[in-house]
């Protein structure tokens, strides 16, 4: 009851009667004349940011409004918090003003399921983890008739604007329904809010995306905690796989708050064009290193998505890709396909193909997701290391280069953080979102995208306002055809964040500098509670 009842800190921006400043026409990150061709009507616009009304006077012209909110994709902690901003804002407007949530995501739109989302509800969920007030899914708006479907409802209901929390996938989608919607005169605005725990919807404008704070702090913890059982136990390392498919953002604030012996960058593993082979001497290393001085133990923390950032790897993933979703490999219908890929692989693949272990080639070998790609999410990277790690050292051992003992444990972090009840930052920033999101509809804005920016400094400091989503943009081949999408940030290997790590990490991979976290904490001093993430400290060096 008592966190149900925390009042999350808002921007001065946002607080009593708020105006709206204009800035630049803005224009994509890429490929600018293909994406004006494809959003004419929401590209170009403005830059917006809220501000306190210097005559007490609002500039909204939109305040009778009714608004339909989507959560789209994974679950991240603070999504609750977003709703809630969203429904203290529009209430705000207008008390008669209504809120409505689409049911398990964009298909609660398309399918026409949905409740109405009142303050009775809202309550019940304030600074809560998890989608559960209307569940998420994963359904793609990229159809004229799924975009006719949900205009009905959206009619039938009054609605006139749709707020999409989502990634950048999501917040695409969320581009060409308002292009849609704008183009034709609905009278519908759509609203993006920008949510994943894995870090890579980040750019000039987003400095970091809502659930990250939790979600890393919530496995800092548990790493901490496995850090500590290490150093007390002293027989096993543990190798630690994190969330964080397309970029190494969670590994790597994980390990700036840990310090554990050894954390891969998958961004840098790319940039070097590492081997797997390089990739296991550099763990077996540190490990006969520190058994060396006698510590048998240690702990490795692995990004998910790790496997398709190493190049060699890379290639054969997508050979395996095409023979396996192939007219002949349907033909033969093996009984055993590792066998029948073993003689059809290119020459370049085929050996990196036969180095891995049979458990692991199978699992790469396995059922593909709905684009014909590997589920990647489902790959033991972290059991594969260890496995080619003591294999390494049992080599060694017979040459006489490693007099240690090598025992693995192994994890998998993912779900653990993705519900978790938000940190003080993700409660402040999530409702802020919400907020802003319910301005920029009360000043008749689509295709916008709502902002929190100055996240290191207080929260009444901080800036609320809205970024064309076009702007974000460019184009990228996705399932054979080029398209427009959101740009990830990965991990920049010339940022302070990962500059800060790689200056120290060898004296952690030798030593045992262990750092434990704790849990996340909601009252005490504020330099504990509030404090923001490393990432971000460090980018913005406060």
């Amino acid at each position: 009851m008592a966190r149900a009842n925390y009042q999350p800190k808002l921007p001065k921006g946002l607080q009593g009667t708020v105006t709206l400043k204009e800035g630049a026409p803005t224009q994509s990150v890429g490929d600018q004349d293909e994406i004006k061709n494809l959003f004419p009507n929401t590209y170009g616009l403005p830059l917006v940011e809220f501000v306190p009304s210097a005559d007490g006077k609002s500039d909204a012209t939109n305040t009778s409004v009714n608004v339909g909110v989507i959560l789209s994709g994974g679950q991240a902690p603070g999504g609750h918090n977003v709703i809630s901003g969203l429904f203290d804002g529009i209430k705000k407007l207008n008390p008669n003003n209504k809120l409505y949530g689409f049911l398990l995501g964009p298909g609660g739109l398309v399918d026409h399921k949905y409740v109405e989302l009142t303050a009775e509800v809202i309550d019940e969920y304030r600074n809560t983890g998890g989608f559960d007030i209307i569940g998420s899914g994963r359904t793609k708006l990229e159809e004229v008739d799924q975009f006719e479907s949900g205009l009905k409802i959206l009619k039938e209901l009054n609605i006139n604007a749709v707020v999409i929390i989502g990634g950048d996938d999501s917040n695409t989608n969320a581009c060409v329904l308002a292009e849609y919607y704008l183009a034709k005169g609905t009278g519908v605005q759509v609203i993006g809010c920008p949510k994943t725990i894995d870090g890579d919807l980040k750019n000039d404008q987003i400095e970091t995306s809502f659930g990250f704070d939790t979600a890393t702090k919530t496995y800092a913890e548990l790493i901490g905690n496995i850090e500590r059982d290490a150093n007390s136990a002293k027989k096993y390392w543990h190798f630690i796989k994190l969330m964080g498919r397309s970029a190494s953002h969670i590994a790597l604030e994980c390990a700036l708050e840990t310090q554990p012996n050894i954390c891969l960058i998958s961004e840098e593993i790319q940039e070097k064009g590492q081997t797997l082979d390089d990739v296991v001497t550099y763990i077996a290393q540190a490990v006969a290193d520190r058994a060396a001085e006698g510590k048998n133990y240690g702990v490795a923390l692995i990004p998910e998505g790790l496997i398709e950032f190493i190049p060699a790897v890379k290639k054969l993933i997508a050979e395996l890709n095409d023979l396996l979703s192939s007219p002949e490999y349907a033909a033969d219908a093996p009984a055993d396909r590792i066998e029948w890929l073993n003689n059809k692989l290119s020459a370049e693949n085929a050996p990196v193909f036969a180095s891995l272990p049979r458990a692991f080639a199978e699992q790469l070998t396995g059922e593909r997701d709905p684009h014909g790609n590997v589920q990647v999410s489902l790959i033991e990277t972290e059991k594969l290391l260890s496995q080619m790690v003591a294999k390494k050292l049992e080599q060694w051992k017979a040459e006489g280069r490693f007099k240690g003992k090598f025992a693995a444990q192994h994890h998998f972090f993912g779900y653990e953080g993705r519900c978790a009840a938000p940190s003080n930052f993700d409660a402040d920033y999530c409702y802020s979102l919400g907020v802003s999101a319910s301005e920029l509809i009360a000043r008749g804005k689509t295709g916008y995208m709502a902002i929190v920016k100055n996240t290191t400094a207080p929260a009444d400091q901080w800036v609320a306002g809205g970024v064309p989503i076009t702007m974000m943009m460019n184009m990228e081949r996705r399932s054979g055809k080029m398209k427009p999408v959101i740009r990830k940030a990965l991990v920049e290997l010339d940022g302070a964040p990962f500059k800060t790590f790689a200056s120290q990490r060898d004296e952690w991979k030798k030593n045992t500098c262990y750092l434990y976290p704790g849990p996340i904490q909601y009252w005490g001093p504020s330099e504990v509670c509030d404090k923001t993430t490393e990432t971000l400290r460090l980018e913005q060096q406060k």
